[in-house]
């Protein structure tokens, strides 16, 4: 008898009903920039209504977030976790998404599961007015376990020039505005899982897991309502390296960012975490967002009305001058 790729271990027809069942949930995050479908070599997105644009492009991935999922059986909130974690890296810098493509790897393909993560990618863009315009789905056994998945990302995004927002307007004097996380989104869970071990367990009144898997926060809603109220010099993503790494990113040279811990409203299960594993309070802020999700920098006259725009921002620090780059005090 001869060998196939089935026997080999890659199922062709376990893809074609992948594609036939997420094929409805991608043709809803259309428009009429989109000019093609699914199925061709590439993806055909017209660009449009703008003077001067600056396309802005991010990629990511879950990371070992999608350990928990799978064990859990809980597949589509990690797809929105990935778009989320792609397009708020782009929002940043002022983009609005426009499009965006998917990675899907498997040591054995499940078409149901495969649709779950998509679907999660796609109620995510339908949210922003984002499209999803393609993507690839791999099977690879011997590299993947049966089971085992990884999802990653890529968005672009567009901006017109005078608007792109990338620190360099940042001056002493003004405020840092934490937006809240809705977790501990998709970073840090290595630390996670070495300490949780029983995603079961009770937690504040549910199964662990489903704490652990809230999906990260979209926040361009956020931003956009911000920037109707208030200029914004700068905005930093709060993902791996927590605080401590990523305000700095934005940081004009001979500026630093004065940080007030107590200003700020560390989610429950991110104490328990520090708790039960004995981390320090430098190694939390150095790891995890701490419960602030993004941060923006504005003129402290426009922060009353910043507040009052997003609900549950809150003050927490201050620009001023210094070699620090990033004081928590």
């Amino acid at each position: 008898m001869s060998n196939t790729y089935k026997k080999a271990g890659v199922d062709k027809e376990e893809g074609y009903q992948t594609v036939s069942k997420i094929k409805q949930a991608v043709a809803e995050t259309h428009n009429d920039n989109v000019l093609n479908g699914l199925g061709s070599f590439g993806a055909f997105y017209q660009l449009s209504g703008y003077k001067n644009p600056v396309l802005v492009s991010g990629t990511d991935g879950v990371g070992t977030k999608l350990r928990i999922a799978l064990d859990a059986k809980v597949y589509d909130t990690v797809g929105i976790d990935c778009f989320a974690m792609c397009a708020n890296d782009i929002l940043c810098h002022g983009a609005k998404p426009l499009f965006f493509l998917d990675y899907l790897a498997c040591g054995k393909l499940d078409s149901n599961v495969a649709a779950e993560i998509v679907s999660g990618i796609a109620k995510a863009c339908k949210e922003t007015g984002t499209a999803l315009i393609g993507g690839e789905t791999a099977e690879m056994p011997g590299m993947y376990k049966v089971g085992d998945y990884d999802v990653a990302g890529f968005c672009v995004g567009v901006v017109e020039r005078d608007e792109i927002i990338d620190g360099s307007k940042i001056k002493a004097g003004q405020a840092i505005v934490a937006l809240p996380s809705s977790g501990f989104h998709s970073n840090g869970f290595s630390l996670v899982r070495s300490i949780f071990t029983d995603f079961q367990e009770e937690f504040e009144g549910k199964p662990l897991f489903e704490t652990l898997l809230v999906p990260t926060k979209l926040y361009q809603k956020d931003i956009e309502a911000i920037q109707a109220v208030a200029d914004v010099s700068g905005i930093a993503h709060i993902t791996g390296g927590g605080l401590i790494e990523n305000v700095p990113r934005i940081l004009p040279k001979g500026l630093m960012a004065v940080i007030h811990k107590a200003a700020i409203q560390v989610p429950t299960v991110m104490q328990e975490l520090a708790k039960r594993g004995n981390i320090a309070e430098h190694e939390m802020f150095g790891t995890f967002n701490m419960g602030v999700g993004m941060i923006v920098v504005v003129e402290q006259s426009n922060v009353e009305a910043v507040l009052k725009a997003v609900e549950g921002s809150a003050l927490i620090g201050e620009i001023t001058t210094g070699d620090d780059e990033i004081v928590l005090k």
